[in-house]
């Protein structure tokens, strides 16, 4: 008996679709092979086999990690001074602990007392601690609680915003023409204007409160010095001690501001008595 697929005369092999075995009975059914567990995309395959995923998933912990960040500065409370009613005795007790006497105490019409470094913000309508101000793009103000983590937030949006330029410039290829360089490459050399953009922007601002931290000031002291009862009767910071003890200070809050314009006033007079 001459099996279905092999007819005389002819040579070709059985095909590979015919129902039917070298026996001719049971039926034969193709199976597609199953596909690799590991990810779909030959080049995240690749990269996969080769370790390179580390590098995609650092930057999308950066991002998040900055994301959390911004809600954490934006939402938390930045050090608004307690405005709640105390008998006219402990205010004063409190004024005269947080302002020495040789500095015409300041007050605020809204929140009664204003330690020293305070400030009332108009936007948040509260007097804040170590008041450095108000930024709109948090929609919150900087202040004695949340300053340290706006300087980290800062940093790490910097690295994202550097990362994120370098994968932009390692994209563009000038190699074609004009005209088709600008209908292929040209949103992406947008992106990669605007994030030089941003970068700039970035690196200004952590500069400048870089140098606010190294020397023991805020942003509203730094530029209106000369409006201010405790900076203007100083030729110098009062509340600088040397880049050490300043980062101590604003990282780990230890010493205290209070203690340091305390240390200030005792070099005065000591300054003043061994000059008499």
């Amino acid at each position: 008996m001459i099996p279905a697929f092999a007819q005389p005369g002819t040579d070709s092999p059985p095909s590979a679709t015919s129902p039917y075995t070298e026996g001719g009975c049971s039926p034969v059914r193709l199976q597609p092979q199953p596909h690799s567990p590991s990810l779909a995309s030959p080049a995240l395959r690749q990269w996969e086999e080769q370790g390179e995923l580390l590098l995609p998933l650092t930057f999308l912990l950066l991002v998040l990690a900055s994301l959390l960040l911004y809600l954490a500065v934006s939402l938390m409370d930045p050090g608004y001074v307690n405005v709640q009613p105390q008998p006219q005795e402990e205010v004063q007790e409190e004024q005269t602990a947080m302002v020495p006497q040789a500095i015409p105490l300041r007050h605020c019409r809204h929140c009664l007392v204003l330690p020293l470094r305070a400030r009332h913000c108009r936007d948040c309508r509260r007097c804040v601690r170590r008041f450095d101000h108000h930024c709109p793009w948090m929609e919150n103000c900087v202040g004695e609680r949340n300053h340290p983590l706006f300087v980290a937030y800062l940093a790490l949006q910097l690295v994202v915003l550097l990362w994120g330029l370098y994968l932009a410039w390692s994209g563009l290829h000038f190699s074609q023409p004009w005209g088709l360089w600008l209908r292929s490459s040209g949103l992406l050399f947008a992106t990669f204007l605007l994030l030089s953009l941003f970068s700039l922007a970035t690196s200004l601002l952590l500069a400048s409160h870089l140098y606010l931290v190294a020397s023991n000031t805020t942003t509203w002291e730094f530029i209106s010095s000369h409006r201010i009862a405790y900076l203007r009767q100083r030729p110098s910071n009062p509340f600088d001690r040397g880049l050490t003890r300043n980062l101590t200070h604003f990282f780990c809050g230890w010493p205290s501001w209070e203690t340091l314009w305390a240390e200030g006033e005792d070099e005065e007079e000591e300054g003043r008595s061994q000059a008499v």
